[in-house]
């Protein structure tokens, strides 16, 4: 299991996995994006779009990637990692190392600047790739493989929660360290 850097955020990760079990871990039959069955679904997105958690996510994300030597920008494949990079964004501004935030659509635009990845500049920049769970990866691989087509580096993928599921090991096979602010044991959970 990881841990937080310091007593006050180890608090606030310990918030928030106690929000996750409340509030966003639901119980049923469900097919994930890998079309695998599951007999829960972990929500993010209802936690990584509402007050009481953000200002946490982005306090516990900025620390997961805070040693990581030259990053500059923090991001991912829309929707997913949108509230994130923001929550990162916002929380790293005052501090001795901000974030800018950046989005990769799932295709480039098919007018204007017809860009890909919108946000800060990643060009011959260090970027981190965002999600709020991750089940294959594959999300985040795409968002990677349309970072470095910009001309990014990117050293690493890193997870609000991490669904024990290949992931990891996919995004290792791809030369990418591998970060996870929470785990299933964190929640009580079985792999699936």
């Amino acid at each position: 299991m990881a841990t937080a850097s310091t007593p006050a955020l180890e608090s606030d990760r310990q918030k928030l996995i106690g929000l996750i079990k409340d509030e966003a871990v639901f119980h049923g039959d469900f097919t994930l994006s890998s079309g695998k069955k599951a007999t829960y679904y972990v929500d993010m997105r209802k936690l990584t779009l509402d007050h009481r958690a953000a200002p946490a996510i982005g306090r516990i994300m900025s620390d997961l990637v805070g040693d990581i030597d030259g990053v500059v920008a923090v991001g991912g494949l829309t929707l997913g990692a949108d509230p994130i990079a923001n929550a990162v964004m916002h929380a790293s501004a005052a501090t001795d190392h901000p974030y800018d935030a950046f989005v990769v659509r799932k295709e480039p635009k098919d007018h204007g600047r017809g860009r890909q990845i919108e946000g800060a500049e990643v060009e011959g920049k260090r970027v981190v790739v965002l999600e709020d769970t991750s089940t294959t990866g594959q999300s985040a691989l795409k968002a990677v493989a349309a970072l470095r087509k910009a001309g990014a580096e990117v050293p690493a993928v890193a997870v609000i929660v991490d669904r024990k599921t290949g992931a990891q090991a996919a995004v290792e096979a791809e030369g990418l360290e591998w970060r996870a602010a929470i785990d299933l044991d964190d929640l009580g959970l079985a792999p699936q």
